[in-house]
């Protein structure tokens, strides 16, 4: 069990200004020099491991921008490529960038043994290493960058309790739709919406019917919620389901028996199809998490590492345990997002209403102040 010991920290601070840059599967620059932080990017260069584009879209669409905002900014050369979620591709990447010889590399792991195994044999090369978004568990990072994972569980635990009361349900028989086991931030995210919802189960209020696995994946979802559906004679009142891509394949099932807005459901990521979910009420809220804060902290953290100046040792103000050692850490902070304050991804620059407030959406849009 991974031992958590969050600072305060000024994370809400950070800011990133630039404009984005594409979002190719590999991408690389080398910044022209510029002012004061032209050192860096004479000395160093960041190797980044994305680990596919299918379990999130935020990877893609958020991730890769928003680090490449950061490390444009400092004026960092850097090498951001995706794995495509195979464990394989991961390895030979990992094995290129070493080869290459970036200062750092940044991974997000697509399991944690070949996250391990490529930071071992960054290690064995003097290449330091940084956990993005993910722990990688009996890794060698020297550091952990992510959101508070048990908050964003809580976020959405709390979250499914105040909309089955918002719909007059004082005992419910509710569903875990959890992540992929492979993937340690799953464990963290049901610690805290399992934690959030405790109290409410000893109580007998709600009971859980069910609890399994939907792998990121719609598809996997949708057949798991099915299965739960039918194993409960469709008595589910509400769904704990751990992201925005299986919500929607808990939607299809949902809306397939017309209960689409009437079983409460969760996710995270405010993805444009979640937030539509949420304009729509058949998505009774997701998590928000800030990319380009939590980008800004990782690239914060690896250029601090190049530079030798100590200010990485100063944005990792947590600790967290990666079942070897315990590794300093930084965390952003992440926010539950309903109808009441669905702009605040649009306002911090997410995700824009021409992505969003199409077709049948534009109404609900313009109905919610989005413009």
């Amino acid at each position: 069990m991974s031992k958590r010991y969050l600072a305060a920290a000024g994370v809400a601070a950070l800011s990133l200004l630039l404009a984005a840059c594409g979002s190719s599967s590999s991408s690389s620059s080398t910044p022209a020099a510029s002012g004061g932080t032209s050192s860096a990017a004479a000395t160093g260069k960041v190797g980044v491991i994305l680990p596919d584009a299918t379990t999130s879209p935020r990877w893609e669409t958020n991730d890769r921008p928003s680090l490449q905002k950061a490390f444009d900014a400092a004026g960092v050369t850097y090498d951001i490529q995706n794995a495509t979620k195979d464990a394989t591709k991961f390895g030979s990447i990992c094995d290129a960038m070493i080869a290459e010889k970036v200062n750092v590399l940044m991974i997000v792991n697509i399991d944690s043994a070949s996250g391990a195994a490529c930071e071992s044999k960054a290690k064995a090369a003097g290449i330091p290493s940084i956990d993005y978004d993910r722990l990688t568990l009996n890794g060698d990072a020297t550091y952990y960058v992510s959101f508070d994972n048990v908050q964003v569980g809580k976020l959405m635990g709390d979250g499914l309790a105040a909309c089955l009361t918002a719909a007059g349900k004082t005992k419910a028989n509710i569903v875990y739709i959890n992540g992929d086991p492979t993937d340690n931030n799953a464990k963290l995210f049901k610690d805290g919406y399992s934690g959030a919802l405790k109290a409410k189960i000893d109580a007998g209020d709600y009971k859980l019917v069910g609890d399994q696995t939907g792998k990121w994946d719609a598809t996997v979802a949708q057949t798991t919620f099915e299965q739960m559906y039918a194993q409960n004679k469709g008595a589910i009142d509400g769904a704990l389901v751990a992201n925005d891509t299986m919500a929607g394949g808990v939607n299809v099932v949902l809306a397939k028996n017309g209960l689409a807005g009437k079983v409460p459901i969760t996710g995270q990521d405010a993805s444009d199809e979640g937030l539509q979910r949420v304009l729509a009420g058949t998505q009774c809220g997701t998590v928000f998490k800030d990319v380009n804060l939590e980008a800004g902290l990782a690239a914060k953290l690896a250029i601090g590492m190049i530079k030798g100046d100590g200010s990485d040792k100063a944005a990792a103000t947590a600790t967290i345990n990666n079942s070897k050692a315990d590794i300093a850490a930084a965390y952003a902070v992440p926010v539950w997002i309903t109808k009441a304050n669905i702009k605040v991804p649009f306002d911090a620059g997410y995700t824009t209403a021409a992505k969003v407030c199409t077709g049948d959406y534009a109404a609900m849009c313009t109905a919610a102040g989005i413009s």
